[in-house]
């Protein structure tokens, strides 16, 4: 897997020692930036990654089977895929991605966690 500063796109494999909530919750706070994804047709996630790559982020996206979509910690009761995480907190789907660049608080959050320099 490449590092967060470019683009990278893989299957979450399983470890015989990891469990796939581990696996998530690890890449989650090895990356300030990471997508999770059903699959890399998703346009959605496409559109997710061209906004942070027009900003100068270039996010981990992480493609997930059917069966490990549960297994991604997010803000809401059900599984949201795609799901975006800056600084290892779950930001949300496209809509709430849009929401915090049209409001300005995008590009202040990605530089408070290192993933975007003034």
């Amino acid at each position: 897997m490449s590092n967060s500063n470019s683009p990278s796109s893989s299957s979450l494999s399983m470890d015989i020692d990891e469990s796939t909530e581990t696996r998530i919750n690890r890449l989650i706070s090895e990356h300030p930036v990471i997508i999770f994804t059903r699959s890399s047709s998703c346009c959605m996630c496409h559109v997710m990654r061209n906004l942070l790559f027009t900003i100068g982020v270039h996010p981990t996206v992480i493609q997930l089977d059917d069966n490990e979509i549960p297994a991604v910690p997010t803000t809401s009761d059900h599984s949201l895929t795609p799901a975006a995480f800056i600084g290892g907190i779950c930001i949300g789907g496209l809509e709430s991605l849009v929401a915090l660049h049209v409001t300005g608080h995008l590009v202040p959050k990605l530089v408070q966690v290192g993933a975007l320099w003034n």
